[in-house]
């Protein structure tokens, strides 16, 4: 069995009931979850029955208690999960869209537990022993220079360990602050033009790819662009992406693709259609993740691991997500399956 090490952040998700906007739910109340790119990640793997750590740093109080001991429940390792005198629990609030309203996201999360805790500080050789990938996004780096530092280490050890390295690009533009000399995009690029050359797989998005190419050009195909970055970054042996095609802020079309650079192949799921409708969209936030998580729960297991059924396998839990309120992806491996195969009518099971 494939054991998953996962390392970032995990914050609160505070949310606005419904599609209430903040200034109607404030004063008043906010629905309390908890995420984080690469904590969701883990939480999937779990949830699918598959074997996942979360490493990150955590405040030592009560509410880091309540963090931890979630994802305990939903079955992912904590043993990692230091617990600092120094530092707060990072805090995420969340207003969701709805037709044409775009929904909105206000991080505070500077000075957090995991933003300023060193790279000594973990223990690496014990981390790494036993897994076989590291999970680690683009988010991590984009803390704060001390996370940036500590994400290079941590990849650093994980390869020295034999650990293949799966890396999120994940570009936030409000988080990349941390030097003011460069442009959110400008410090991004050369943050992860460091970090990518480790990478075994490589998840992102199209603008993500073009601006760590440094391409200007916007009509470059999409298999273009993922054979210059297997051409850039030789060490990633596929190079993973989710197309969002959005019609209105609840209803989107999805759809996943995946390139093998040493067969030159690019797979594309779901096959038959080209695309997933969720018209309903519960709840956007995570399906990325979901999407990574699914990717790594397939290749780490026989029955699912030639790229074209993991594609189709990450691509149908991404879709999924969409219909689970919070970042968490509480979708089961058989539903998954169930969506793979050709049951998408979201009938009742009696």
């Amino acid at each position: 069995m494939s054991r998953v090490v996962a390392f970032g952040e995990i914050m609160a998700r505070l949310a606005a009931p419904g599609f209430l906007r903040f200034q109607q739910a404030m004063p008043g109340r906010l629905e309390v979850t908890f995420t984080g790119a690469e904590a969701n990640v883990a939480m999937s793997i779990a949830h699918f029955g598959g074997e996942a750590s979360f490493v990150t740093a955590l405040p030592d109080h009560p509410l880091a208690d309540a963090c931890v001991a979630n994802l305990r429940g939903v079955g992912v390792d904590t043993r990692h999960v230091l617990r600092t005198a120094v530092g707060r629990l990072g805090l995420f609030f969340l207003e969701s869209g709805v037709n044409q309203r775009a929904g909105q996201v206000i991080y505070d999360r500077e000075g957090s537990a995991v933003a300023i805790t060193v790279a000594e500080a973990y223990d690496w050789e014990a981390i790494f022993a036993g897994a076989e990938w590291l999970v680690i996004s683009g988010i991590t780096p984009a803390i704060s220079p001390t996370a940036a530092e500590v994400t290079c280490v941590a990849m650093d050890a994980a390869a020295r360990c034999g650990v293949k390295i799966a890396f999120d690009m994940n570009y936030r533009s409000k988080l990349w602050q941390w030097e003011p000399s460069l442009t959110a995009r400008e410090l991004a690029t050369q943050t992860l033009r460091e970090l990518l050359p480790l990478a075994d797989l490589i998840v992102g998005g199209r603008e993500d790819f073009l601006a760590v190419l440094e391409e200007e050009a916007t009509e470059v195909s999409v298999l273009d662009l993922m054979r210059r970055m297997v051409g850039q970054f030789p060490k990633a042996k596929r190079v993973a992406m989710t197309q969002r095609e959005t019609v209105a802020a609840h209803h989107h079309y999805w759809s996943g693709l995946l390139y093998e650079a040493e067969s030159g192949t690019l797979h594309q799921a779901p096959s038959v259609g080209g695309r997933y409708e969720i018209s309903q969209m519960v709840d956007r936030l995570g399906g990325g993740d979901a999407f990574t998580a699914g990717l790594l729960f397939a290749m780490g297991r026989p029955e699912l691991q030639d790229a074209e059924t993991a594609l189709r396998f990450a691509t149908a839990a991404s879709c999924l997500a969409h219909s689970v309120v919070g970042d968490f992806n509480f979708v089961t491996r058989a539903e998954v399956e169930a969506l793979m195969f050709g049951d998408n009518a979201g009938r009742v099971r009696r």
